[in-house]
């Protein structure tokens, strides 16, 4: 792991457009008409639509932001330009730099997400007119816009930390090649009881998963899109105890217990990756319920399989990016005192812990943006509880309620003990990160991949329906 020092380089000579200095007044006053009309005719679309309750459609919407958008790139890059054509000065600071670098990126990307959404709604007018305002609905909008936003705030804060780390001369390499992970007991007599126990959990994982995703592909009648995200959240499972148990198991019976430094952040990747992951498909998995309980009538038209794929291939791309984002800003690091992690994998607190360098991007990246990745689909899932259990309140007889109750109970159970035990971990201070804290983790990483199998099908005759099936079937 590297620390970079302050740049020698402090601005950098912008030429410009290949201009003749006696045509650089004609120049200005062109590419100033432009900048003006790009503003004020992008204003007065969004006047209009703003202004016009007939044009309160989603296809408008779009265009409205669409329109904010260009007024902010054209404003990202010309003012410069006119500037830089008035004047001798041509020079753009460093951090400048970044910053017109980071922006031009977020917009370029923002504008193509936008046109994509508009030509989504445009062919569900056209192929699919009677449905267009159920599919296109205020909710699908707005996700489509959020979406679209952070998307491109991922992109272009991934590309301006590369081009940073480059701009960054590498004057000192730390001295850390590789980790010793300490695990959950340094006593030598405890090592092979936590290995067995371990090694079981892990087989108990991985068969349960499996035959979760097996009875749902086996079975018609759990080709639903609950059972569709189950099965997705199964297969993340095996990935995720697969990132972090095997690792533990060798610890267990190994001597020296090290990981190697890209082994290290291999490991945290995926597993910040994979557990966000998780955190997604539980949140779309809450609106499933949410739209079958307080919207039945629609569930089939709102819950269309071209749906229940986006919501899964949101899930699972979105996490990526926030995963990368911290395992790149942790790379920036350096570890010169001490290489032991008081943990059993590689997480991020206990190796800032470790860090003989600042970190205070670090941690408020991790307050900030952190925060706000695992509290947004907590939050959508609360969200959807409190509408269900009002839809819930106003059935009248109790049957009805203990039938509806019934359908959400396995999932709101793993709520509670994925969120949980992460909210233990890493809302408290760094400087308190003690041993509970990696009995936590376990909650999350390990033993909570284990129970989802069990709770599903424990708490849902249709599970168990399937599996009966499957078992029957495998036997004959």
């Amino acid at each position: 792991m590297t620390v970079a020092n302050q740049s020698s380089v402090s601005e950098f000579l912008l030429l410009g457009l290949p201009i003749r200095p006696e045509q650089q007044g004609v120049f200005f006053a062109l590419f100033l008409g432009v900048y003006l009309i790009t503003v004020l005719g992008n204003l007065l679309i969004i006047l209009l639509i703003r202004l016009d309750s007939r044009l309160h459609t989603p296809m408008y919407f779009f265009l409205s932001h669409l329109a904010l958008t260009d007024i902010t790139f054209s404003s990202v890059t010309v003012p410069k330009m006119l500037m830089i054509m008035q004047t001798k000065h041509k020079s753009i600071p460093y951090a400048g730099c970044l910053s017109q670098m980071y922006f031009f990126i977020l917009l370029a990307d923002l504008d193509s997400f936008l046109i994509t959404s508009m030509a989504y709604d445009r062919y569900v007018a056209i192929c699919h007119p009677l449905h267009y305002t159920t599919i296109m609905s205020q909710s699908v909008c707005v996700t489509l816009v959020l979406g679209s936003w952070l998307i491109a705030c991922a992109c272009a804060l991934l590309h301006t930390l590369l081009l940073a780390r480059l701009m960054c001369p590498l004057n000192q390499t730390s001295s850390v090649s590789e980790f010793i992970l300490l695990g959950l007991s340094s006593r030598p007599e405890d090592q092979k009881p936590l290995f067995i126990l371990f090694f079981i959990i892990y087989l108990v994982t991985i068969t349960g998963n499996i035959l979760i995703i097996l009875a749902i592909h086996s079975d018609p009648q759990l080709h639903t899109p609950m059972y569709f995200f189950l099965s997705f959240l199964s297969f993340i499972d095996i990935c995720f105890s697969t990132t972090i148990v095997p690792t533990m198991l060798v610890n267990f019976l190994s001597e020296k217990k090290t990981i190697s430094y890209a082994g290290c952040l291999t490991q945290m990747y995926f597993t910040y990756a994979l557990g966000n992951t998780d955190s997604f498909l539980l949140a779309a998995m809450a609106y499933d319920r949410f739209v079958a309980i307080c919207d039945p009538f629609h569930y089939v038209t709102i819950m269309s399989r071209r749906r229940c794929v986006l919501l899964v291939a949101f899930s699972c791309s979105l996490p990526h990016f926030h995963s990368l984002l911290h395992t790149l800003l942790l790379n920036q690091l350096t570890f010169c005192d001490s290489n032991v992690v008081h943990h059993f994998l590689c997480d991020i607190n206990p190796l800032l812990k470790l860090s003989c360098s600042s970190i205070f991007v670090n941690d408020l990246t991790i307050k900030t943006e952190g925060l706000v990745f695992w509290v947004t689909p907590f939050l959508c899932i609360v969200f959807s509880y409190v509408q269900i259990l009002v839809a819930v309140l106003r059935i009248p007889s109790a049957a009805g309620k203990r039938k509806a109750f019934s359908t959400c109970g396995s999932h709101f159970t793993v709520v509670i003990l994925f969120y949980g035990s992460i909210f233990y971990v890493y809302l408290q201070p760094l400087s308190s990160y003690t041993v509970r804290d990696r009995v936590a983790t376990i909650v999350y990483t390990v033993l909570s991949s284990m129970l989802n199998p069990f709770i599903y099908s424990l708490r849902n005759k249709d599970m168990k329906r399937g599996l009966g099936k499957l078992v029957s079937r495998r036997k004959s």
